[in-house]
């Protein structure tokens, strides 16, 4: 039987009768109603309503909340991505958007809060800590103390994004503690993947509290004993979800959360958002108590959002009606106590912003560009990226570099192909050149402007006039993804928005984006997303070798590494 509210007379907005609703407080579904009055639940039950609706037995639980994810990579404007992840059960959002920040700095910032404002899904944002991620690239910004110390007074910005410089934490960079410093009090994420021991105590000392590069539960454990709350990461490239699951039980549940990070468009159409997660964690054994707890009220909690995360008076009335809790199938979403999605579809409309800001971001000296790299003698040793299809950790492996009249080359028999990344800021005609190993391409070449973090160019190919075609190409659409063969570009996803997201909605994104992979399929990748991996060859801070604008760095050592052995 359900409980009449004791708190007013007067009718409610909503009465949700007959639902298994889930009380993430004690760990059970119980069959109750649900009031809701002025987008909060006020209690278990009405003796009015100006709207009620019958359950009739399916579960109700509350909205889900991305621990960390950064929508520029969904390739979608936070109104598009909001009607992509709202119908599947996605109330609310922990951002860091420090992809448009590494472009555009506080103005990007501003873009992505005005293009979140007035929409069904609560965007809340971290401070990007690293723009740059390190000294070794070329950004469009820098966010310095003083910048992060004016953002963090924002409306709806919560803390201090990943501190991925973690060997500055373990070194005691001067402006790195100065950025930590600035958000004392404030939840703090960090970055450091491998890290154990000592160097761990000292980063977690510094002030990061969470984690999403963790890829063994060893990796875990070692870090949830150090006092970090653990975000298992299932993106598109990065999936840490099968491997991290023992973590996840009702005991370490406040302390485990659920993450995308970076979900392509592809992603997010064929398995969905964080109710995908959730599912496959069902699946794996997890109740489905704990794992929902797990996307709600554990991370709300986290990131000090006290009245968010579950089904009890006083909380935001986010709220998931499921047909069924094993396939986790959602039938409808509120969103503040009003329907904001039914049957898979939005029910609401993305109010109009101005994106205009955010364009014309590829600056490119196009008469500069040369991907020549030239060495006296003959072979020479030299250093190669080696790829990883399932993760973005590379190897660094060392090889004989193929030399064609004194100049570096492809060798796509033996998979080794020219990657550059070319600065896209400042015009500079600045071009970082070395080698990858795992892309597969046996012809062509492929490029984007979506190169964690900093975002500059980045193209692999086999010959040189293929891979300057890729990049007049970028320049003429004003960013986003090719893919040339021989003389022509075969396949192409424009993302005019900061060089990053497309101004179109997700299914229209979605299918270029196939439409792209296949085409890389064609030239011989055998990647199931040749992209994402491609984005993360130029993060200087994720192990072990990678290539920027201004050369290659071994992350290990965290310094800049010449491409030939001798040098």
């Amino acid at each position: 039987m359900s409980e009449t509210s004791q708190s007013s007379h007067s009718p409610v907005d909503l009465l949700l009768k007959g639902g298994h609703v889930l009380d993430v407080f004690a760990g059970r579904f119980r069959r109750t109603d649900v009031a809701v009055s002025n987008g909060r639940i006020v209690g278990f039950g009405a003796s009015s309503a100006q709207e009620v609706r019958d359950l009739a037995g399916s579960y109700l639980i509350p909205g889900l909340l991305d621990a960390h994810v950064h929508i520029e990579s969904s390739q979608l404007t936070p109104g598009e991505f909001a009607r992509a992840v709202v119908p599947r059960g996605t109330t609310s959002v922990i951002a860091d958007p420090h992809e448009i920040a590494n472009v555009l700095g506080q103005p990007g910032i501003r873009y992505m809060l005005a293009a979140s404002e007035g929409i069904p899904l609560r965007a809340y944002f971290m401070v990007p800590s690293c723009v740059p991620s390190s000294p070794f690239e070329t950004t469009g910004a820098t966010l310095g103390p003083e910048e992060i110390t004016e953002i963090l007074g924002w409306p709806r910005v919560l803390g201090l994004g990943e501190v991925m410089n973690y060997p500055g934490v373990i070194a005691r960079d001067p402006d790195v503690l100065a950025k930590l410093a600035a958000a004392r009090g404030r939840p703090v994420d960090g970055h450091a993947p491998g890290l154990f021991g000592p160097d761990l105590w000292a980063y977690v000392s510094a002030g990061p509290r969470t984690d999403h590069e963790c890829t063994t539960v060893e990796e875990a454990r070692a870090k949830l004993a150090a006092g970090m709350t653990i975000l298992i990461r299932e993106g598109t490239t990065a999936r840490n979800l099968d491997a991290l699951l023992p973590l996840l039980d009702a005991k370490s549940a406040p302390f485990v959360h659920f993450c995308t990070d970076d979900r392509e468009p592809k992603t997010l159409l064929a398995e969905g958002h964080v109710g995908d997660i959730v599912r496959r964690a069902i699946d794996g054994g997890v109740p489905p108590e704990v794992a929902i707890a797990a996307a709600t009220v554990h991370p709300a909690r986290t990131y000090g959002l006290a009245d968010q995360g579950a089904i009890a008076p006083g909380y935001r009335a986010d709220l998931v009606i499921l047909s069924d809790l094993r396939s986790f199938a959602v039938r409808d979403v509120y969103v503040g106590g009003q329907l904001a999605a039914s049957d898979g579809a939005p029910r609401f409309e993305v109010p109009g912003e101005s994106d205009r800001a955010a364009r014309e971001s590829v600056n490119v000296d196009l008469a500069r560009l040369s991907f020549a790299l030239r060495s006296e003698g003959g072979e020479r040793r030299g250093r190669v990226i080696d790829v990883s299809g399932s993760q973005v950790v590379t190897g660094a492996a060392e090889e004989t570099i193929p030399m064609v009249e004194g100049e570096a080359a492809s060798d796509p028999e033996r998979d080794l192909l020219k990657l550059a990344v070319v600065e896209r800021h400042h015009a500079s005609g600045r071009i970082g050149l070395g080698l990858v190993r795992g892309l597969g391409l046996a012809r062509g070449a492929i490029a984007s402007t979506v190169a964690h973090d900093a975002h500059n160019i980045i193209v692999a190919g086999v010959t040189d006039q293929e891979m300057r075609l890729a990049v007049e190409e970028l320049v003429r659409i004003g960013g986003g993804q090719v893919v040339v063969d021989g003389d022509r570009v075969t396949a192409r996803v424009s993302l005019p928005i900061a060089g990053l997201m497309a101004d179109r909605p997700l299914a229209e994104v979605a299918a270029d984006a196939e439409k792209l992979s296949g085409a890389a399929r064609e030239l011989g990748s055998p990647l199931p997303a040749p992209f994402a991996t491609l984005s993360f060859l130029a993060l200087p801070v994720i192990p072990h070798l990678k290539l920027t604008d201004r050369g290659l760095v071994d992350v290990d050592r965290f310094a800049p590494v010449p491409l030939f052995l001798e040098d």
